[in-house]
């Protein structure tokens, strides 16, 4: 039984984080903004969110030592979703933990996922669970084809996932990913994919920020362009999803759910969700009324979501690694000259091709498909630059 926390939590409270990427980097400057003080526990003694935590356990996050001294902060929270699940609720027998245990476990898993969004009354693609090579039958797997084959646990970034378009190929694949439980999931013809960062305290206490349209290159979120470029009834429909799959799994804390567009009509098709602040979100920072993370920060302490209107268009793009020279400098002249460009780096020691390593967000008093033109056009010139 968890003990019972006075809500609201409020400042100088110490509040702690499960994890020091820069997600935990993020949350750490908005927990400090508002006067509470941070505890990270990461086994990274490099972690982006030490540097400005006011505490640092560094150590595994299943060591029970420094599980014990997390549970003295007020409230904790995750950074991503392949924390351990009893850990968190272990953690909630002694202080305020959110997102649950339970919802963390539900998005560890592509095969729970579905079936939970299948539960909340809403669509994914076909898919056919993987656990035994024997159930890629011809018969199961044709009427998935073309497809793409997806561990059921620990992918991201298009890792864990191979495209197939015969029944041998996703065979043949299954081996390649080590014979893991698997989610053989059928191709859809996408319009776009947006996404919805949910933030909610309870049924009645839930704001969503509007929908970003999601650009990726080679399976990485490249670019987030915000208001997305469909009708708002669309918009509105995706929100709704989002907080109808909220409810469902009585979430509380901030949740990104992505949803694909099919064809023309605008479809809306639920792909996945990841139980905290989100990439695709990075764009509240800096063009919205509040951000994603001062809305972890204040929801995990028992406030009501704060305002999540968009002040300006935008377009968030991600900083990847094989931007910086070899001898780890980059010019960022380009950006910083500009008074409509915002550029936020997450302090990662060793900058590698593909990880992620900061993003700017370009602002437009005019449209969205300007911010993504020039978005587009200044990320082009760090390429060039860094090559």
């Amino acid at each position: 039984m968890t003990k019972a926390k006075k809500l609201p939590i409020l400042p100088p409270a110490m509040l702690g984080i499960l994890g020091g990427g820069q997600l935990g980097r993020m949350f750490t400057v908005a927990a400090k903004q508002m006067g509470y003080g941070v505890t990270v526990l990461d086994p990274d003694p490099h972690a982006p969110a030490a540097a400005l935590a006011d505490k640092h356990i560094c150590a595994p996050f299943d060591d029970l030592g420094a599980l014990a001294d997390l549970s003295t902060c007020a409230a904790i929270t995750t950074e991503f979703e392949n924390v351990n699940a009893q850990a968190m609720r272990a953690l909630a027998s002694e202080t305020r933990v959110c997102p649950s245990g339970d919802c963390v476990e539900i998005t560890q898993n592509r095969i729970q996922e579905k079936a939970w969004i299948a539960k909340a009354g809403l669509k994914t693609a076909p898919y056919l669970p993987v656990t035994r090579a024997e159930e890629l039958t011809d018969e199961a797997v044709e009427p998935l084809l073309p497809g793409v084959l997806k561990t059921a646990m620990l992918g991201y970034d298009g890792k864990g996932q191979i495209r197939v378009s015969t029944p041998e190929e996703a065979r043949t694949a299954f081996e390649k990913l080590g014979k893991v439980p698997c989610v053989l999931e059928k191709m859809l013809n996408l319009h776009s994919e947006i996404s919805v960062i949910v933030c909610r305290l309870n049924n009645q206490q839930v704001k969503c920020f509007p929908p970003a349209e999601n650009r990726h290159e080679d399976g990485i979120l490249a670019y987030s362009i915000v208001p997305a470029r469909l009708p708002d009834e669309v918009q509105q429909r995706a929100q709704a999803m989002a907080c109808q799959l909220a409810d469902a799994l009585n979430y509380i804390g901030v949740l990104a759910v992505e949803i694909f567009v099919i064809g023309a009509d605008h479809e809306l098709i639920v792909n996945e969700m990841a139980p905290r602040p989100h990439n695709s979100g990075h764009y509240t920072l800096d063009a919205c009324a509040s951000s994603q993370f001062e809305q972890q920060v204040r929801i995990m302490c028992g406030l009501p979501p704060a305002d999540t209107r968009l002040l300006s268009c935008c377009s968030m793009a991600n900083l990847l690694g094989d931007v910086w020279l070899p001898d780890g400098k980059v010019n960022w002249q380009p950006l910083l000259q500009r008074p409509d460009v915002h550029l936020h780096l997450y302090g990662k020691k060793d900058a590698r091709p593909g990880r992620k390593m900061g993003h700017f967000t370009v602002l437009s008093g005019q449209s969205a498909d300007i911010a993504f033109m020039l978005a587009h056009k200044l990320q082009r010139q760090l390429q060039r630059k860094g090559k």
